[in-house]
């Protein structure tokens, strides 16, 4: 015996195997609207398909639901698309429905899925994009010279960047011919050197938009090596132009802003850059001046004229220095040797002489003493010299 499932366990264990099966995912069930209800705080649809014979409960939640392009009502017959589901509290298995469309719509919605799918496969719709430029000088748009998208377009690019020339390429944006003339157009305006390539159309039917959801007007997008803008219908509608296309656009005046800067903002920043430059410049002219203020002091500090001037300077100051040093050395010189005159002449005999004293030779000798002087002796004298005889000679 298998072991024993909660309710939960049960249900969670179906709605795993429901999920997980594929043949009920992708499919399409076709029924008449009974029972419905829309949610006005969460957008969701709740409703019941019936065919008479049986019923099924579907939910359709606000994410699909805002794509809509019709109002459903009970008893209108549609084809609903998505998978099988499981509503575990209650034990409900419901179609969990992302696309739904009248009962004719059918056949044309399963061949855009599929062609849809297909390209997606093709790696079409993951083609890296390209950037629109920022100060386009030419604008090509393709659309009918007819209709109101031109003049929106002409109208918005004049407003915000009157300097970008926009250049028409009519083509037919409606019926059988109209994928084949877009494409011509696309291919016209690629090769015409523009900076950018806005594809766009005012609001439409389905039928009306089909044209952008072909495989021709797809590859035509996709082989352009111009950033392609598109802009088809209405904010809701979505196109397969709009997936190939480098950016998407909710309306014609919204592609040409995209497309273009705006002039006044462009001034703006033009002040403030011109006001940075104007700072950038003044602190640069500063810090320059500065540093040329700073070289002419270290080239005039290091220049050979002011340097001989300098040496010049400390030359003469060297010898003013000398000079004085000299004068003071030979004043003292001066006072020393007039100070040793004094002396000298202080200490001259024949100044002593001049006083009235003598000087008395024996035999050449100066005479000091008494003691023992006898015989012949010499006089000198202040203005002469005279020769004596030592008759007797005292101690005392």
């Amino acid at each position: 015996m298998s072991s024993i499932l909660s309710v939960s366990a049960l249900n969670t264990y179906i709605s795993f195997k429901l999920k997980n099966d594929p043949k009920l995912k992708g499919i399409a069930v076709k029924g008449e609207i009974s029972d419905i209800s829309i949610n006005r705080n969460s957008g969701h649809i709740f409703f019941t398909l019936t065919d008479g014979s049986s019923n099924i409960r579907a939910v359709m939640f606000s994410q699909n639901a805002s794509r809509l392009n019709f109002y459903p009502e009970a008893g209108q017959a549609v084809i609903a698309f998505g998978g099988v589901d499981v509503y575990e509290r209650n034990g409900v298995y419901q179609l969990n429905c992302t696309q739904l469309v009248p009962d004719g719509k059918g056949a044309e919605y399963l061949a855009l899925a599929q062609l849809k799918e297909q390209l997606s496969k093709e790696g079409i719709f993951s083609k890296p994009k390209k950037p629109l430029p920022k100060y386009p000088a030419r604008i090509a748009v393709v659309t009918s010279p007819s209709g109101a998208a031109i003049h929106d377009v002409k109208s918005t690019v004049t407003r915000r960047y009157p300097l970008a020339e926009v250049m028409l390429f009519p083509a037919t944006v409606q019926g059988m011919e109209a994928p084949t003339s877009i494409s011509g157009a696309l291919k016209l305006a690629d090769n015409s050197e523009s900076d950018v390539i806005i594809l766009t159309r005012g609001g439409g039917s389905d039928d009306d938009l089909s044209c952008f959801n072909t495989r021709a007007v797809v590859m035509a997008i996709y082989a352009c090596k111009t950033p392609v803008v598109s802009a088809v219908g209405h904010e809701v509608d979505l196109t397969l132009s709009d997936l190939v296309a480098d950016v998407r656009a909710a309306t014609p005046t919204a592609a040409a802003e995209l497309c273009t800067p705006d002039m006044s903002a462009i001034f703006s920043e033009i002040s403030r850059l011109k006001q940075e430059i104007s700072r950038l410049t003044d602190r640069k002219l500063y810090a320059l001046s500065s540093s040329v203020s700073s070289f002419k002091s270290v080239i005039e500090a290091l220049s050979p004229e002011n340097k001989l001037a300098r040496t010049e300077y400390q030359l003469n100051s060297m010898r003013e220095s000398m000079k004085s040093s000299i004068s003071h050395r030979l004043r003292l010189y001066e006072a020393q040797i007039s100070g040793f005159r004094n002396t000298l002449s202080a200490a001259d005999p024949m100044n002593i002489l001049g006083k009235g004293y003598a000087l008395i030779y024996k035999d050449s000798h100066l005479v000091t003493e008494s003691s023992g002087l006898s015989g012949r002796i010499q006089i000198v004298m202040k203005d002469g010299q005279a020769e004596a005889e030592v008759l007797e000679s005292n101690e005392e």
